[in-house]
């Protein structure tokens, strides 16, 4: 992977590479996203309309900003995994590219750092973006979906773009990363990502109050946080917001209500 980045940079320029990357970027999204929001938004809405958090399905204003912003967003992400490729070319990063440099267990717990570490990294920058100026600045945009769905999960200010993607810098100049773990740890955050805004709670009866799965976020922890901006600012974990108090004080009652089929307006 590795030389036919740099043949494409060689053959073709820096600038149309960045162009690829950031449709290939926008078309993951696309694919993933797009599909989840047509499974259970269009072709299977009445199988799931009993899982909906909020009653109405956003409109289509919505939809198409999400997409245009989510444009913008892989354009960031294109240029921050480049401006990370560079990095690596010129012997900035701690990259390794054979497995046996470290053993089958430091890549298992390669991928575990990734997770947890952006889990406290995205508590404490998603606090910090919603001071007041930095939230008019940065974080509105991904606000203005009150009703958010899978097409959300990539709706950013470009300026927040940057931010979201800060993790990966701060990991791979310190820690040795395999590009094999930074993937499955993409996949993940795309995938919790999505399901976060989802705007359907597909966890059972009494998941938030489990000993063991209830330190796992849930859909409605997060759509939550969409329509009442001062609480719950964990990611994929329950972790922070326990720590710090800012669970939402009626979250564990509206996902009851959620799973008991009374919608209620947090």
């Amino acid at each position: 992977m590795q030389n036919v980045i740099q043949n494409l940079i060689d053959q073709i320029g820096i600038f149309p590479v960045w162009i690829i990357a950031s449709l290939l970027t926008f078309l993951r999204y696309l694919t993933l996203a797009g599909s989840v929001h047509l499974f259970f938004y269009v072709f299977l809405i009445k199988k799931f309309r009993n899982l909906k958090i909020q009653r109405n399905s956003p409109e289509r204003i919505q939809l198409l900003n999400e997409m245009k912003n989510s444009f913008y967003t892989s354009m960031i992400f294109a240029f921050m995994g480049m401006s990370v490729y560079a990095a690596r070319h010129f012997g900035y990063t701690k990259h390794y590219f054979n497995i046996s440099d470290y053993g089958w267990l430091y890549f298992g717990f390669s991928i575990l750092l990734l997770v947890f570490a952006h889990d406290t990294y995205f508590y404490w920058i998603h606090r910090l973006m919603h001071l007041p100026k930095l939230f008019r600045l940065l974080h509105r945009v991904h606000h203005l979906s009150f009703n958010p769905t899978p097409m959300t999960s990539f709706s950013f200010h470009p300026l927040e773009s940057f931010l979201e993607f800060g993790i990966v810098p701060l990991i791979v100049f310190i820690v040795p990363i395999h590009p094999f773990a930074l993937l499955f740890f993409s996949v993940w955050s795309m995938i919790w990502n999505i399901y976060g805004h989802l705007g359907f709670e597909l966890f059972p009866t009494g998941f938030p109050k489990h000993r063991f799965w209830g330190w796992f976020n849930t859909s409605v922890h997060h759509n939550m946080h969409h329509q009442r901006v001062n609480y719950n600012f964990g990611l994929y974990f329950n972790i922070w917001d326990r720590l710090m108090k800012t669970n939402h004080p009626d979250y564990l009652q509206v996902y009851q209500n959620v799973k008991n089929n009374h919608y209620r307006k947090i």
